[in-house]
């Protein structure tokens, strides 16, 4: 996978949809200051500069069916997941892509895909992890970095072309339906809060909140939550959100 470093951008996610005509796939567009990186729900993501790992990806999958989308971010988030282990840091995928380490969030993920046809035909996928950011000044409730978890300052430089050659690879795994099944079951396996215990939830339709352990997430992604009664209740992508214990 080729990397491209920049100095300075609004987001690297944007950069990429900018020159979509001129880049090749697969590369990874890093940069040292986002002057507009976004998170997930249009949040800002707070990434001191030059302290983290903060890229986006430019991906063309093949001949992968839009139904089956979410397959690249449990690809993406896996990947993470490997890239801490190397490090010692155990984390945990939070629905549907965040990266935990316990109760604090280490990753966040936003990716957007362009379907054309019966495939998609490209996906841009941001990418931001706290590395060396010892200090974070915004009002998110729970980030962590790398350094903060093991006391360790670390090499942005070897990151980079670690995490690369891990996303590259997952991302391979994602081509045929019986890869992808695969896939699912260990994102399964890693999944945040995903013990079977009861934790608490809120619909963000009603407001409602109440207790539910994780039954399954759909390989389109949708999650299927147990509630204390006995029902289940299946809800997409910002339709229900977890709640601090």
């Amino acid at each position: 996978m080729r990397l491209i470093h920049l100095d300075e951008v609004d987001s690297t996610n944007a950069y990429i949809m900018r020159e979509v005509a001129n880049l090749d796939a697969p590369v990874m567009v890093l940069a040292h200051t986002q002057t507009a990186g976004q998170g997930q729900r249009g949040n800002s993501w707070e990434a001191e500069p030059g302290k983290n790992l903060t890229f986006s990806i430019f991906y063309r999958p093949s001949e992968l069916p839009p139904m089956a989308q979410f397959s690249m971010s449990e690809a993406v988030a896996l990947a993470v997941v490997d890239f801490l282990r190397e490090y010692g840091i155990q984390a945990k995928v939070k629905w549907p892509n965040d990266i935990y380490v316990g109760d604090r969030k280490i990753c966040g993920i936003l990716i957007r895909h362009s379907i054309m046809g019966t495939v998609v035909s490209f996906s841009v996928i941001g990418v931001g992890i706290n590395v060396n950011q010892t200090e974070f000044a915004s009002d998110a409730p729970n980030p962590v970095s790398m350094w903060q978890i093991t006391g360790e300052e670390y090499d942005l430089a070897s990151l980079e072309k670690e995490i690369a050659s891990i996303m590259e690879r997952r991302l391979g795994l994602i081509s045929t339906e019986e890869d992808r099944k695969t896939l699912h079951k260990e994102f399964m396996q890693c999944l945040w809060r995903g013990d079977g215990n009861l934790y608490p939830f809120a619909d963000t339709a009603t407001n409602e909140d109440f207790m539910a352990s994780i039954e399954e997430i759909a390989p389109h992604g949708p999650i299927t939550l147990l509630l204390e009664d006995g029902s289940l209740r299946t809800y997409a992508f910002k339709e229900v959100t977890f709640l601090a214990k």
